[in-house]
């Protein structure tokens, strides 16, 4: 659903005018009520309060503009300022002002779409679906964004952990509206997030009944079918096509399955159907180009990337960069950083320096990147954050941690609140012996960002690691786990938890789960190990042999191997 109007710095012309009136006002004491329908006589303290609302936004003071805004609104009833406040307040990311305030804005504009919006986005954002619903009902009662807001409901309720909630209010929104496609669509996403899958395809089934050769039902549709047997999905869309064979989205789909069963050939041949009908179409091109990329068809990739560029392309620094990326996997220094070079002001314009960066550093050295990055100007301080992060990865690489942890202590003095920066710092000092500051920095960015899972994670498995506080260690690495339960190094951590908590079937079972994600070197240790102490030790002597043939050179998988010989 769109979100409300971004909230004004500048008085406008209008606010300036109406301040000056009011002021005049004050001063004439023929004016009264009764010269204006809509106004009531302000007070001096409501133009004080007025006029330091205005000079508190100005000087980005919202919380404080919000709250006399808010103050205003319920004194005088008036929508405009309710409004105001609603917008400050939601600036300085406050919910405990912006909620009430878009509350009384709604009940005091019943009929403006804008505060239902503003209402229930922050409603749900604060865990009230169900006062949000009434809001909602306002938005899908306009029909001309109530396709689009349908379309939408599922995003706006991400957050929301109960899913099953979730579908009951999408059903409960959608039952006015039993002939609208987008309202049986928002329905079926609902119940594929309840894990309610025969509602799903009931639903996925009407809504393409009501609009056929709709492809938004059709590419769930695919994917849903794909997920089980890839062969089924490929099906589906071949057949889909067969009666819509201009579904364009379709038709990628189709080549994206293709590509991810190694069926390059076939997948050309979907790509060619494309660009017969979008030959001169510069994103068309650009998809392609990129999907090509990812199957490392490069000369096919460069092709379309190129042509891109040549019909105008309006992102010519995505392709640049995507170009780059190809000739460096082609292993052309050269025409990599030639790409990388045209890259201007940006959002690929840091990339394209670190990926750059990365070329020079196996080429000329590490000191010649270092050097490079140094030189690169106008960076935010975000920017300058993340180059200085990669720097160190450098150092590290090259197993100068000395150098990196003095990089990263230097360079958290001057970007306090980085904590993707301190995070870096914490791991590089743990590198250095030095326990007591890693920790007592992963702390800062918990407490900086408790959304980070792997600040839980980094902590929790230091202390399993080391053998110590391992209640705690495991309430920290289950608190990562839910942040994100799919990360294969939380997994792992929790694996290693489990192992050193004396529960070697839990251990395992982790561990597995995790390797079974990523073949990485230390949880192929740490499972090694954990199978080596449940006397499973021809499978652990096979996972240590397969992933040293892999990664001779890592010293967690050759402690391991020479642990478990002493063992023998």
């Amino acid at each position: 659903m769109p979100h409300t109007s971004r909230f004004t710095l500048k008085p406008t012309a209008k606010r300036r005018t109406t301040i000056a009136l009011w002021l005049a006002l004050l001063a004439t004491p023929a004016w009264s009520a009764s010269s204006s329908p809509t106004m009531t006589a302000p007070t001096a303290e409501f133009v004080y309060k007025y006029l330091l609302g205005e000079v508190a936004a100005q000087r980005g003071e919202f919380v404080l503009a919000g709250q006399l805004f808010l103050d205003l609104a319920k004194q005088t009833r008036d929508p405009l300022l309710a409004e105001r406040a609603t917008q400050a307040a939601t600036i300085a990311r406050t919910p405990q002002l912006a909620l009430p305030s878009a509350e009384l804005w709604a009940e005091l504009a019943p009929d403006s779409i804008p505060a239902a919006q503003a209402a229930s986005q922050l409603l749900i954002a604060n865990g009230n679906l169900k006062k949000a619903v009434p809001q909602i009902q306002k938005v899908l009662a306009n029909d001309s964004i109530r396709p689009n807001a349908f379309m939408e409901l599922n995003s706006l309720m991400m957050r929301v952990t109960d899913k099953t909630s979730v579908l009951e209010a999408i059903q409960q929104l959608a039952k006015p509206y039993p002939k609208l496609p987008e309202a049986h669509f928002a329905i079926s996403q609902a119940a594929y997030f309840a894990h309610n899958e025969k509602l799903m395809e009931a639903e996925l089934k009407e809504a393409s009944k009501l609009r056929p050769g709709w492809e938004a039902p059709a590419q769930i549709r695919g994917q849903m079918l794909s997920e089980k047997d890839p062969q089924k999905g490929i099906a589906f869309y071949h057949d889909f096509l067969k009666t819509n064979p201009e579904a364009d989205q379709i038709r990628l789909a189709l080549a994206r399955a293709l590509l991810v069963q190694k069926n390059t050939t076939d997948a050309k041949v979907e790509f060619t159907k494309l660009l017969e009908r979008h030959q001169n179409n510069p994103e068309m091109n650009v998809i392609v180009g990129l999907l090509a990329l990812d199957a490392r068809e490069y000369s096919f990739a460069d092709q379309r990337l190129e042509h891109a560029l040549q019909v105008g392309f309006k992102e010519p620094n995505k392709v640049y960069f995507n170009l780059g990326r190809s000739a460096a996997e082609q292993k052309d220094d050269t025409r990599a950083l030639q790409w990388f070079d045209k890259i201007g002001e940006g959002e690929q314009f840091l990339a394209g320096r670190l990926a750059a960066a990365s070329i020079i550093a196996r080429r000329d050295g590490i000191d010649a990147a270092i050097t490079m990055l140094d030189n690169v100007d106008g960076l935010t301080p975000e920017q300058q954050a993340l180059v200085i992060q990669n720097q160190a990865l450098m150092l590290n690489q090259a197993k100068r941690n000395d150098e990196a942890y003095a990089l990263l202590g230097k360079a958290v003095q001057s970007f306090p609140d980085s904590p993707e920066l301190l995070y870096d710092y914490a791991l590089n000092a743990e590198r250095q012996g030095k326990f007591d500051i890693m920790e007592d920095t992963l702390h800062k960015v918990i407490k900086m960002k408790p959304d980070m899972a792997a600040a839980y994670n980094a902590l929790g498995y230091s202390y399993a690691d080391r053998n110590i506080k391992l209640m705690e260690a495991k309430s920290l690495i289950e608190t990562a786990t839910k942040l994100s339960p799919e990360d294969h190094y939380i997994m792992d951590s929790l694996g290693w938890v489990y192992y050193r908590l004396g529960d070697l079937a839990r251990a395992t079972e982790e561990l597995r789960h995790a390797y079974a994600i990523q073949q990485d070197p230390e949880i192929a240790a740490h499972l090694a190990e954990v199978l080596w102490k449940q006397g499973q030790r021809d499978e652990a002597q096979k996972i240590l042999d397969q992933a040293l043939s892999s990664n001779p050179d890592n010293e967690v998988l050759m402690a391991t191997a020479k642990k478990l010989k002493s063992e023998l």
